[in-house]
């Protein structure tokens, strides 16, 4: 999309759906790429101070924080339903999208938040979480 921007911009026709369109592509890959950055344990965490701590208690910790994450989910997902409402009736200034097929990537990413993180809290109480390989200096 990026490339055919560039290119109508010296030819004598533009796209100009082509913005709008590489908006929403953005957009709906932060919505897939947070929660599989959640699934993968890609989040950014300081490491020293999680290697320093017992893991008894790094498994009460990351259990805290996975219940954070599905509180302010939560949130998302009833805000982002009531963002697809309010875009229900209007439609895309330069495509024939309606505004709420847009906005729903809101709610979908927040679903998939709170759905990965109640799996990872199921893989902490169950004790699937081995915290006893600590990096050596060096190591990658």
């Amino acid at each position: 999309m990026v490339t055919i921007q560039i290119i109508s911009r010296f030819a004598p026709f533009s796209f100009v759906w082509t913005e709008e369109l590489t908006r929403y592509f953005f957009l709906y890959g932060i919505c897939f790429g947070a929660p599989l950055a959640l699934m993968r344990n890609e989040f950014i965490n300081v490491d020293i101070i999680l290697n320093r701590m017992p893991d008894n208690f790094r498994r009460y910790y990351e259990v805290f924080i996975y219940l954070s994450i599905i509180l302010i989910s939560g949130v998302i997902v009833v805000k982002g339903y009531g963002f697809i409402l309010g875009g229900h009736n209007q439609s895309s200034a330069t495509l024939p999208i309606q505004l709420s097929a847009v906005h729903a990537f809101l709610m979908i990413m927040g679903v998939f938040l709170v759905y990965y993180a109640v799996l990872k809290i199921i893989g902490l109480v169950k004790n699937e979480q081995d915290y006893s390989q600590q990096f050596e200096e060096g190591d990658n």
